[in-house]
């Protein structure tokens, strides 16, 4: 979860993102950026003080395209280095929202197929009327049937919430 200046700077890449209408390739960008400083190492040395802010930046340009550097140097200097996964994630939601896109996130017990995946998303963007982007998550607890959530909405059909929901009232009677 972004903090109210992670969310910032979300807002202002994906700004200037869209007047530049390249949404996808700094969304692109972001994501090479917080690969890089999510490493605990890397992130170690981006924000150690003893170390030169002038060293640090060149050590990121030696990582990344002109582009992608100076959104990396953007990050270190605002010192944001630990935020970077919360900013990414703040800026695909505002550029799913702003694509007409739904994040949902389906978990199942087993593996889905291509086929099971596709299904579950289209019959879920013909309800919302959107499209929809799709994760998918294995959790062998809920035992079958599956969980869907997006937005602020869960659908419970797994067989594990099935069987507590029984338990519940046989134990009540």
């Amino acid at each position: 979860m972004a903090t109210a200046a992670g969310r910032r700077y979300a807002k202002a890449v994906f700004e200037l993102a869209r007047q530049e209408g390249k949404v996808e390739v700094w969304g692109a960008n972001l994501a090479k950026v917080r690969e890089v400083l999510s490493d605990p190492e890397v992130a170690a040395v981006l924000t150690n003080p003893t170390i030169a802010v002038e060293q640090r930046m060149s050590l990121v340009e030696d990582l990344f395209d002109r582009e992608t550097t100076n959104l990396a140097k953007l990050i270190i200097e605002s010192n944001r280095v630990r935020e970077v996964a919360a900013i990414e994630e703040e800026f695909e939601r505002l550029a799913d929202e702003a694509g007409g896109r739904v994040r949902a996130t389906v978990t199942t017990a087993i593996e889905l197929s291509p086929k099971e995946r596709d299904r579950v998303a289209d019959e879920l963007s013909a309800r919302l009327g959107k499209r929809i982007r799709l994760d998918v998550l294995v959790d062998a607890r809920i035992l079958g049937g599956l969980k869907l959530q997006y937005g602020d909405h869960l659908v419970d059909a797994s067989v594990a919430t099935r069987l507590q929901q029984l338990r519940r009232r046989l134990a009540a009677t």
